[in-house]
């Protein structure tokens, strides 16, 4: 799937140099069918890396895909500048009244603080209510999907005894669901976090399902039985790279960081790390894309359209 964004993102030089069908605004308007409109919610401090993360996620599969990026204000980036934010973001008050067929929530490094001390808290709930008249289908992603879980469905976080880091084995609980198409039967994802969210925590809420589950890092999906929200507890999308420098960093500030497990050979950090998760990960948001987003999403996106829909499955 073409992948339409801003000529000038700078994501756009390494996804075009991976090989990644990229396509700018002037080439879009070329042709003549409509693109999903991705709305991606980015909390995260590294914005850039984050950006080119989803949106190699976000390529694989044969239509076209309008991202656009959104960000809080009540909170002041202190990694990304002022003018990246200003050229490619928006805010809740800029598309206020726009429609969206899927909406991706991402993590944030803010998991040791309650929900409510977390500055942009107020603004993220607000944003969070209007999804669910003006988003058809929403992926929340780790602390994304913890704050949603409590938000919408009042599940609570709880707190690690450590740092859960690592690539852990997951299974699925209900293989026959389409977001599972072509999984093998154990897949493995990237996990770094402080809390975590429980089985019995979720059970009480009738209308989630809980979807996969990994032996040690917990439940990994949950879903609302409509299939509107979906909820990660890892991430899926991570590079090669991305949990050997955040021990590195964690390393380098005097915490006492445990090696990410089952990520370098032998666990020894001196040696390069494995990738093991990537065809999984390809494969989820692909079929995020397709089956819950392209397949179920009204043709003509608005406020009656959004709130008539609901997306069941196996």
């Amino acid at each position: 799937m073409p992948i339409k964004i801003p000529t000038s993102l700078p994501a756009r030089a390494t996804l075009e140099s991976e090989n990644i069908f990229v396509m700018t605004e002037s080439r879009a308007l070329h042709q003549d069918i409509r693109p999903l409109k991705l709305l991606i919610l980015n909390l995260m401090p590294t914005k850039i890396v984050t950006e080119t993360q989803l949106l190699r996620k976000l390529s694989n599969t044969p239509l076209q895909i309008e991202v656009q990026l959104l960000r809080t204000i009540s909170h002041d980036a202190k990694n990304t500048s002022d003018t990246h934010l200003e050229n490619f973001y928006v805010s809740l008050a800029d598309i206020q009244g726009n429609y969206y067929d899927g909406m991706i929530i991402t993590g944030a490094p803010v998991e040791n603080l309650d929900f409510q001390d977390v500055d942009y808290w107020e603004e993220l709930c607000r944003i969070m209510d209007w999804t669910k008249e003006h988003v058809h289908c929403t992926l929340h992603i780790c602390w994304g999907a913890q704050a949603a879980l409590y938000h919408h469905h009042g599940v609570p976080k709880h707190s690690l005894e450590k740092k859960l880091s690592g690539v852990f084995p997951h299974v699925m609980l209900r293989p026959n669901a389409p977001i599972f198409r072509g999984f093998d039967p154990c897949f493995y994802v990237p996990h770094s976090r402080y809390t975590t969210v429980l089985a019995e925590d979720i059970a009480k809420v009738p209308q989630l399902e809980i979807m996969s589950v990994s032996p040690d890092a917990g439940v990994f999906m949950v879903k609302t039985e409509d299939s509107r929200q979906f909820f990660i507890t890892g991430h899926p999308e991570y590079d090669l790279e991305t949990l050997q420098l955040e021990y590195q960093r964690d390393v380098s500030r005097g915490i006492a960081a445990h090696v990410p497990e089952h990520y370098f050979p032998d666990d020894d950090p001196s040696k390069p790390p494995m990738m093991t998760w990537r065809a999984h990960a390809q494969l989820l948001y692909t079929n995020w894309l397709n089956y819950y987003v392209y397949q179920t999403t009204p043709y003509d996106i608005n406020r009656e359209s959004i709130a008539g829909s609901s997306q069941n499955d196996a």
